[in-house]
């Protein structure tokens, strides 16, 4: 029931930015959203392989998504590099750097030609007390 929520949660999503998108006008779209959109958003592994979080709907929903035309700050920038921003508690995943992709920031087309600069701050999920997720940034060039 779960998997299902989800991707309808990630159709109305669909359905709400292609409304955004159409006011022309520059947008982030930024979160968690649960998914690890290609291998390389994962590390080496096949612990998550039954997870909602890399299943082929998932990721079929969230380039579906992609597919209106959004771009993905980190991976544009970091095309090869692996990125995480997310560790979990369990199994040493933190000190093994075992972790997934699973937030990101999306740039309208009016938006993306001013990226200048985007990453994680791998530090902050170090703290003692952290989150299980690092915090994502981009910059932008001035318009």
């Amino acid at each position: 029931p779960k998997f299902d929520f989800k991707l309808a949660w990630m159709g109305r999503l669909r359905r709400h930015t292609a409304k955004l998108l159409k006011q022309n006008v520059p947008i982030v779209l930024a979160g968690d959203f649960n998914v690890a959109p290609a291998d390389l958003d994962i590390y080496p592994t096949r612990s998550w392989d039954r997870d909602a979080l890399i299943q082929p709907k998932s990721r079929a929903t969230f380039q579906s998504l992609m597919a209106q035309g959004w771009t993905d700050a980190v991976r544009t920038l970091h095309p090869e590099q692996r990125m995480y921003t997310f560790w979990d508690y369990k199994r040493q995943r933190w000190p093994r750097d075992a972790g997934l992709r699973l937030d990101h920031l999306l740039l309208s087309s009016q938006l993306a030609p001013r990226l200048r600069n985007a990453g994680v701050d791998r530090a902050v999920r170090a703290k003692e007390g952290a989150s299980d997720h690092a915090p994502t940034w981009i910059e932008l060039r001035d318009n």
